[in-house]
């Protein structure tokens, strides 16, 4: 099967190198051509140091290499998710599979990733959504793990986990695109949040405490939005939430514990080297989404405060603590 890949950093070339295992042709394309040349040069992307690319992988910076292509992976940052699909849609025959593979929401529409892919591409394409517990790092050195290839089109879903399935890489599929989205969005707020107390000093129960009441807040705003709660316990919700929260891989991690150290957050971004901390900007529309839906999201609130707001973190820490007591489940005594 032809396979172009959008987008070479860490995810893009962890994925296009465990297609290209699994037998398929594939090209990776770069945003820049100095970017390509690099990568050409060096058989070696700087994000996967030790992972080297073979030959029989195609690198370019002509998207025109996904204009016969049968599946077109998007793994390109949120910001650059509709530029890339509205070139896209000049290119690609009707029919061609499109994988998002991105975790987070558009700024400003506060659209998930699928959603600005249709609103670009249109309906002639099936639109799939790949996500779960995955680290760039692992899966380009073949460490197992499980994913999720979710999609309305029963049909591409079962095309994209056949292509993607190997003894290393598990893929189940699921129908909820909308709830799969939205557990994959909104743990980058909670693993941000993670990386400041672990930040501050504080311990293991202070972290089960977050990542417990995270996960509620991502089934809470996804319901809302139309996806379904056993979502949220599977591979894309507690899963991934889990991962991010807990390794050092995690970019949103990192940035939270400067954050939690004393740094601004403005400084901790720029410390990042211009890595994209997906849960900075998902705080943000995390709130617009929770206002719109009326949903409480208390944590991602907080978050919100701290980014954007310039309140202290030890003052927003203190005020969750100490919020109105409440029922730990919802619907408790009703």
């Amino acid at each position: 099967m032809k396979i172009s890949v959008l987008g070479s950093g860490g995810w893009g070339t962890a994925l296009a190198l465990l297609l290209l295992e699994n037998g398929n042709e594939v090209t990776m394309w770069s945003y820049c051509q100095a970017e390509s040349d690099q990568l050409k040069s060096k058989r070696e992307n700087p994000m996967l140091p030790g992972v080297m690319l073979p030959e029989s992988m195609g690198l370019t910076a002509d998207m025109s290499c996904a204009a016969d292509s049968d599946v077109v992976l998007l793994a390109t940052p949120s910001f650059a998710v509709r530029s890339t699909a509205a070139q896209l849609k000049t290119i690609i025959r009707p029919g061609t599979i499109i994988v998002s593979v991105g975790k987070g929401f558009e700024k400003g529409t506060s659209m998930t990733l699928s959603q600005v892919i249709r609103s670009e591409v249109g309906e002639d394409c099936p639109v799939v959504v790949l996500c779960g517990p995955t680290h760039a790092e692992e899966v380009g050195r073949h460490v197992p793990t499980a994913i999720v290839a979710a999609s309305t089109n029963k049909d591409a879903a079962e095309k994209v986990q056949d292509i993607f399935m190997s003894p290393r890489f598990r893929v189940y599929t699921s129908s909820d695109v909308v709830g799969c989205e939205i557990g994959a969005a909104l743990k980058n707020v909670i693993a941000l949040c993670a990386g400041v107390i672990d930040g501050m000093g504080y311990g293991d129960n202070t972290r089960a405490m977050l990542m417990t009441r995270g996960l509620t807040e991502m089934c809470r705003l996804g319901l809302a939005m139309g996806g379904h709660q056993r979502t949220f316990a599977g591979l894309t919700g507690v899963g991934d939430l889990i991962v991010t929260c807990t390794s050092t891989h995690s970019r949103n991690h990192t940035a939270g514990e400067m954050i939690g150290k004393g740094m601004t957050p403005q400084e901790a971004l720029d410390a990042m080297g211009g890595k994209v901390v997906e849960g900075y900007y998902a705080a943000a529309t995390g709130k617009e989404l929770a206002d719109k839906y009326g949903v409480e999201l208390p944590i991602t609130q907080a978050a919100y405060e701290v980014l954007y707001e310039g309140k202290k973190v030890p003052e927003v820490f203190r005020a969750l603590m100490t919020r109105r007591k409440n029922h730990e489940v919802e619907d408790a005594w009703v």
